[in-house]
């Protein structure tokens, strides 16, 4: 149950990270304590492979990619973007050795919402959760990136938890009013997870102003650590998507994408980014106190409604070890429930 899920889709950095020139850009990624080197193929797809020599163990990321081959920087050897042994230069005419057999480990990779996604499950089921969509066009978007000395559950954990919001994220252009109030909302499952049922909110909070009407949000949890949430006031969209990824046992990284169908929100992002990751140092720094606390004691007493969407991704984690375990479809533990708290 400490482990992220095996076969789960976790976001490894945006797509556009790999356009280069030529096509020929490789990026080193760490997925789960996995060194993972991307790229794209000569069809523009995006291929990941364990970054890794067989021969000497050197990172092929450190090496050349020609768009078709990787080559590894310390004997030449060179890999298709199927992972698969092409060349062994240092090998003599009169050598009968095989090196056709020879593979680096290939990963399930997907692009989606500007964003790639590896699983680091070699050979998938089928049944892991989808990988985030947009379902508008976007005008524009921001993108922070922020590493978090944290666990991947205690990291996960701060997307669903609703009482935090108050102390963590106490700023003037978020939370304009200090005072706490009563919040009571529907929560119902969907497909590897639960969603908070679309509802009116406040307009009082100044990113709220900026859409005019009355927004309509949407608010979904899905396995393994993704919180999307949706914004409509007419037909004006906004979505802004939080990602957890486990780079280690105790470092994750925490991927936050805001997305507009408005132009003009453009104008705004040289004051948006710098909030942004002021919002994400905020829960970066909380919980790497917080993550200090568990490693001297490993306990967490959860208390109240707010504390039962927690409980609940917990419950979605065990689900989904034993389908995987019994090798049987997921089924959501979860049933439609109104929650109260306090925010």
């Amino acid at each position: 149950m400490r482990q992220p899920l095996a076969d789960a889709w976790y976001c490894v950095g945006q797509a556009a990270a790999l356009r280069g020139r030529g096509g020929q850009a490789l990026r080193a990624v760490s997925l789960n304590g996995e060194q993972i080197v991307l790229g794209r193929g000569p069809d523009g797809q995006p291929f990941a492979l364990r970054d890794r020599c067989p021969h000497r163990g050197m990172a092929l990321s450190k090496g050349r990619f020609d768009g078709q081959t990787l080559m590894c920087p310390f004997h030449g050897w060179r890999f298709g973007t199927d992972g698969r042994c092409r060349e062994v230069p240092t090998l003599s005419t009169h050598d009968a050795a095989d090196f056709s057999r020879i593979a680096v480990q290939r990963f399930p990779v997907r692009e989606s919402a500007g964003f790639l996604w590896v699983n680091p499950n070699p050979t998938p089921g089928g049944g892991a959760p989808a990988v985030p969509e947009l379902d508008f066009e976007p005008a524009g978007s921001l993108v922070v990136e922020l590493e978090v000395e944290a666990s991947f559950d205690l990291t996960t954990l701060s997307l669903v938890d609703p009482g935090h919001v108050a102390f963590v994220h106490d700023s003037w252009w978020f939370r304009p009013s200090k005072e706490l109030r009563e919040k009571v909302k529907t929560f119902q499952p969907v497909e590897h997870g639960f969603v908070m049922t679309s509802h009116a909110t406040t307009k009082s909070s100044p990113v709220y102003r900026l859409l005019g009407g009355v927004p309509e949000v949407e608010i979904e949890f899905r396995l393994p650590g993704v919180r999307l949430e949706r914004i409509r006031a007419g037909h004006k969209r906004v979505a802004n998507y939080t990602f957890a990824t486990p780079l280690s046992e105790n470092r994750t990284m925490l991927t936050n994408a805001l997305y507009w169908s408005m132009p003009a929100l453009n104008l705004l992002k040289p004051v948006a980014r710098p909030l942004m990751r002021q919002f994400l140092t905020q829960d970066q720094q909380v919980l790497q106190h917080a993550q200090a606390g568990l490693d001297r004691k490993p306990t967490m007493v959860l208390l109240g409604d707010g504390d039962l969407p927690s409980q609940w991704y917990f419950r979605l984690k065990r689900e989904a070890l034993e389908a995987a375990r019994a090798g049987r479809p997921f089924a959501n533990p979860l049933e439609r429930r109104e929650l109260r708290w306090r925010s």
